[in-house]
């Protein structure tokens, strides 16, 4: 036989079909959503702009305005610049904006527009007039993911504003990457029981969860006060949450320029990931963990107890943003759940090492990790592997169905269940909040399945 004969045909290339993140510049959107007075800004095409705007409505149920410099044809060909500094005058006049926070999009990333450059030229134009801060971000979103738009815009913030050291505040800095409204809440409640007064960034809690009001309001209250982020040079320490940061962040960026110790955890979700933060934070505030939170982490111990012998040995699939899936594996494997299957859509993250660091001697099987993957690629794998539960978003409903296991709907996006931006992961309380409803979704599919059915479990 011939050398030719034995070369293996390599498998068809599948385009992406359902993709296991989102565009970059979303997650910017988000993250300048989480600032007092911000209106996010993009740089580009009106269709980016309406894109995003349903994702975040369908999951956090709020208006939410995001404006657009709307470029077309004859911008791409001669620049946006002046469909940008327009932008941002009608932004002013219709909203009267603190801050505006632009983020690039594909098309001005790809023609080489230079937003520095524009925005200088802005403030020489119209520097008469009572001009809003303004922050830029590069997220091109063919080099990254929603998350990466997140921690971009993030630095940004830090880096843009923060432009000198500040006295000595005693405050703590929380960076807590895309979590909910209610984590974030939460965050706020433990900062308040240590003693801390904590500037916290974005600060998403009312912004994208206000109350009902009589009247629309164009910029909801609430979000990260510009006057903190000048401030957080002058803090004693920050708190970034993450495994699977980028090497250059917000926390980074502090410590480096204003010499604010940068402690890097992974989300505190579950026990251990949980026992790591509050203990991060007895060590900055000087101060023992509050009883409260020994008796949450009590109660979630008990839980453990009480709810093993119904999930032990169950195998799962996680999917969802790379440093959720992390705190996700992390939680699983106490638990007792094998997690079989980890992935994301992100790439070059150093997931495999994290996952490996927050399983080490707890998993009783090392979980297959898959980086840069749709799903596609995961129903591919996962169809093998024989999944108990699917734990992530709600773009991996389809499957959860074909496969006829539950979804454990945890993350962003999640459009087909209310309250999404309301429910907590973080801390101990989180963690119960978790552990509740997996066991209860194993236990409802046992109770379906059953032609009996069981009143008593």
């Amino acid at each position: 036989m011939s050398s030719a004969a034995i070369i293996r045909k390599k498998p068809n290339f599948v385009s992406t079909t359902n993709a296991c993140k989102l565009c970059t510049p979303l997650g910017a959107s988000l993250a300048f959503r989480g600032v007092e007075g911000a209106i996010p800004f993009l740089h580009g095409s009106q269709g980016c702009a309406t894109y995003m705007r349903r994702y975040i409505i369908s999951h956090f149920r709020e208006p939410v305005d995001i404006a657009s410099s709307a470029l077309g044809e004859k911008q791409a060909i001669y620049g946006g610049g002046p469909n940008l500094k327009k932008g941002i005058l009608n932004v002013m006049k219709k909203y009267e904006p603190a801050l505006v926070g632009i983020a690039t999009t594909c098309l001005t990333e790809t023609i080489g527009d230079d937003v520095p450059r524009a925005l200088l030229e802005f403030k020489n134009e119209f520097g008469d007039l009572d001009l809003p801060e303004t922050v830029y971000v590069n997220t091109p979103s063919y080099s990254g993911t929603h998350m990466d738009g997140w921690h971009g815009a993030v630095r940004s913030l830090v880096t843009q504003l923060c432009t000198g050291k500040t006295p000595d505040n005693g405050r703590v800095n929380i960076l807590p990457s895309l979590v909910s409204c209610e984590d974030v809440r939460h965050l706020f409640d433990i900062c308040r029981d240590f003693g801390i007064k904590a500037t916290i960034l974005p600060d998403i809690s009312e912004t994208l969860d206000g109350p009902a009001l009589e009247d629309y309001v164009r910029i909801p209250t609430g979000g990260t006060p510009i006057s903190e982020i000048k401030e957080m040079s002058g803090a004693r320490a920050t708190i970034e949450f993450g495994r699977c940061m980028p090497p250059q962040s917000g926390g980074t960026s502090l410590e480096d320029r204003f010499g604010v110790p940068n402690h890097r955890i992974g989300l505190p979700m579950g026990l251990r990931e949980s026992d790591r933060f509050f203990e991060t934070l007895e060590d900055v505030s000087g101060t023992p963990m509050p009883r409260r939170y020994e008796l949450e982490r009590g109660r979630l111990v008990d839980a453990y107890v009480d709810g093993h012998k119904y999930i032990f040995g169950k195998r799962a699939v996680v999917y969802g943003e790379e440093d959720l899936v992390v705190g996700l594996t992390a939680f699983l494997s106490e638990i007792g759940v094998d997690v079989v299957l980890a992935g994301t859509g992100a790439r070059r993250k150093g997931l495999s090492e994290a996952i490996a660091r927050v399983t080490d001697g707890v998993a009783r099987i090392a979980p297959e990790v898959r980086e840069g993957v749709d799903f596609h690629d995961i129903a591919a794998e996962a169809g093998t592997l024989a999944p108990d539960l699917l734990v992530g978003h709600s773009k991996g409903y389809r499957y959860a169905k074909e496969w006829n296991v539950p979804l454990v709907r945890v993350g962003f996006p999640i459009h087909d269940r209310f309250g999404g931006q309301r429910t907590p992961t973080l801390g101990y309380k989180g963690a119960l909040t978790l552990f509740d409803r997996v066991v209860n979704a194993v236990l409802e599919k046992k109770q379906s399945d059953s032609p009996i059915g069981y009143g008593y479990l």
